[in-house]
């Protein structure tokens, strides 16, 4: 099984990631884990990367192709497949990826989109920022503001790009964990029964 899942900051997209690469045996990509694997190693990446996270930018797309198209690819060798989680994150990363994936024979079976009001959103990601999982960029509304901005202005425009290529499911991701994961389980066994 190969997934994208797609949702604002949030929208419970690592959780999902877990839930839904354990469910079909594939192995849960984070972009943002990567990225904060790099931050953690202080490599010349991370510190580029951390500069843009602080800010509530997103990581220009060759740095985010270089880390990961290498995990996409070490997933499928090793699982056969994959659950993206934060990428693509723009219109133009999912033409890119989309054209190297097709290439590659590794197109995404479905793209799961977890969709959570921006108010609903906010108070997550500060909820979350005195957790174990707390983040650099969890901390300031301000930030977090720019980042629901970013994914709307950028993030957004991949639901018509995902949508025409019949491979989008809208989740609702307000309920529980567990609700979440079944509808979207249901929702990925209607566009790819075979999986």
């Amino acid at each position: 099984m190969r997934l994208v899942l797609l949702g604002p900051p949030g929208a419970g997209k690592g959780t999902q990631g877990e839930a839904l690469a354990h469910r079909y045996g594939v192995t849960h990509i984070s972009s943002g884990e990567l990225f904060r694997q790099q931050i953690a190693a202080d490599t010349p990446l991370g510190r580029q990367v951390r500069q843009y996270l602080a800010d509530g930018l997103l990581v220009p797309d060759d740095l985010v192709f270089d880390l990961i198209g290498a995990a996409v690819s070490q997933s499928v060798a090793s699982a056969g497949g994959y659950v993206l989680d934060g990428f693509p994150r723009t219109l133009a990363q999912a033409e890119r990826a989309h054209d190297m994936a097709a290439q590659a024979g590794v197109v995404a079976d479905a793209v799961v989109l977890l969709v959570l009001p921006d108010d609903i959103a906010r108070q997550r990601v500060l909820g979350r920022a005195d957790g174990a999982d707390g983040r650099i960029d969890d901390h300031d509304r301000a930030v977090i503001d720019r980042r629901l901005a970013v994914y709307h202005a950028e993030t957004e425009p991949l639901i018509d790009f995902y949508q025409r290529r019949g491979v989008l499911a809208t989740i609702d991701a307000s309920g529980t964990p567990e609700q979440v994961t079944s509808a979207a389980i249901e929702a990925i066994q209607r566009l790819a029964p075979a999986r």
